[in-house]
């Protein structure tokens, strides 16, 4: 049986998929499919194994803000994770990829990799799994190999890969004559009647030390940066932070332009199966199986007399009606709504520019602030004061802490609370309350065994996130 360590590329601001997806929280970490999140779903894909083929523990690759977000879903999942990398900055996939190609090959240099992102779609494990079997006899003999998927329509949202042929019954390893950017629609349609011509998964399978030999070759520049970044790497509570200094050196480039347009020894293996990298929201509508008149709707929606059409609302207490709706897409939050025609799914990213150039906290920031501990929301918003919902893991403590311009009035609603406020630490159950005065030095924790939810009334002056003051953090924040 061979072993492969997958590698998880999780970063990412999925912008198309706004309001749903942001850049605080964006969409591999969103059940947009099923009751799954996609990250997770990505992870169990590449966990396990049959008689043939097994997995390794998986290689995560993310930045500082998604850090816990990452462990609390793979372990929520029931994945132990291999190594979590933090990029200390954004650098695209190409020094992403080397340096889990560097950690990998430290160990052994016959190390197999597949390097995969964490927000696609593919129902049929099995036969992705059997997709991978297919690749490693060709990374056996050195190759490095990209999975092309069987167009089912005129695509414009993806890159192409174009064969010398048609791809075999037996979907076998196929040489690669090009890359083909994005096309299109005229385009698109000719490559998808062209018959030898698949979309580009940007997923990829090798050997560690193939990697960096083809890094040697095509890609220079990144290896000395890169491998500084693996060498100075630090630990942080379990955590692996790449070094700031010279990852920020390393060029801003994808894998495909510093590497696999230059390799030779690159192969592709044909996967004809379905797969999504749901790019957009006319790509949700269709992996939730419209019904006969197209139409899909959320538990929050009701559709009257209309076709093509999805609706969705994420708020329980949001409904969302549309009435003679034709080729629309319409998603409701509790922040924002988006309506569309269907056939502008690409153009949601537009919609993100224009809020952030009005300063709309909407574009980036989700309705759920996640942070180690749990997440909060607030609910409502007025003259000097806030009211947020508080949810706090098992287990878990918000900092030793302080305000300059507001108190606080604590109310447990489910579970149990211990509560510091000075020199007092005690117990407040459900339906008990206690007041933070201002300037008093406080902390709650959830000391039980289930999610402890409180409610949080501030009142003062100024009531923004950044009034705070830490003395002391588990999770070593600033």
């Amino acid at each position: 049986m061979k072993t492969i360590t997958p590698v998880l590329l999780c970063g990412g601001s999925g912008t198309r998929l706004w309001p749903l997806s942001r850049k605080s929280y964006p969409k591999q970490f969103v059940p947009l499919v099923g009751e799954e999140t996609l990250f997770q779903a990505s992870a169990k894909r590449l966990s396990g194994g049959t008689d043939a083929l097994g997995f390794a523990a998986p290689m995560v690759l993310t930045n500082a803000d998604f850090r816990f977000i990452v462990a609390e879903q793979l372990q929520s999942a029931g994945i132990d994770p291999g190594a979590i990398l933090i990029e200390p900055s954004v650098r695209n996939t190409a020094p992403a990829i080397l340096a889990a190609a560097i950690r990998a090959a430290a160990v052994n240099e016959n190390s197999i990799l597949l390097v995969a992102p964490s927000d696609h779609v593919v129902p049929d494990v099995a036969a992705f799994h059997a997709a991978m079997i297919r690749g490693l006899s060709a990374v056996e003999q050195g190759q490095i190999v990209t999975f092309g998927i069987k167009p089912t329509h005129a695509e414009t949202a993806y890159g192409y890969l174009e064969l010398p042929h048609a791809p075999d019954a037996d979907g076998a390893p196929m040489g690669l004559t090009r890359f083909v950017e994005k096309p299109d629609a005229a385009q698109a349609q000719t490559l998808l009647e062209a018959g030898n011509y698949l979309w580009n998964a940007g997923i990829f399978m090798f050997r560690a030390g193939d990697m960096l030999a083809a890094f040697k070759d095509h890609a220079p520049d990144l290896l000395t940066p890169v491998q500084r970044a693996v060498d100075e790497a630090e630990e942080d509570l379990g955590f692996l932070r790449l070094a700031p200094d010279p990852w920020a050196e390393a060029d801003d480039i994808s894998i495909d332009y510093a590497v696999m347009e230059r390799a030779e020894n690159l192969s592709v293996v044909p996967f004809d199966a379905d797969w999504s990298d749901l790019g957009g929201w006319d790509a949700v509508w269709r992996e939730s199986g419209p019904d006969a008149k197209g139409v899909v709707t959320s538990n929050s929606a009701t559709a009257i007399d209309c076709s093509n059409t999805l609706l969705r609302s994420e708020s329980e207490r949001l409904e969302l009606v549309g009435i003679g709706l034709d080729n629309i897409m319409a998603v409701a939050m509790n922040d924002a709504v988006l309506v569309a025609d269907m056939s502008r799914a690409q153009d949601v990213k537009l919609a993100v520019a224009a809020l952030k150039e009005k300063g709309a906290d909407q574009a980036v920031a989700f309705p759920k602030d996640h942070r180690p501990w749990g997440w909060f929301e607030s609910l409502v918003v007025g003259n000097r004061f806030q009211v947020k919902r508080i949810l706090v893991h098992p287990g878990a403590s918000l900092s030793l802490q302080s305000h300059f311009h507001r108190s606080e009035h604590w109310i447990v609603v489910e579970g149990t609370a211990r509560v510091t406020v000075d020199d007092d630490v005690k117990l407040v159950t459900e339906n008990q309350s206690v007041y933070i005065p201002l300037g008093a030095v406080h902390r709650m924790e959830n000391p039980g065994k289930v999610p402890m939810v409180l409610i949080e009334v501030q009142t003062g002056a100024y009531v923004g996130e950044d009034d705070i003051v830490r003395y002391e953090d588990v999770y070593s924040r600033k």
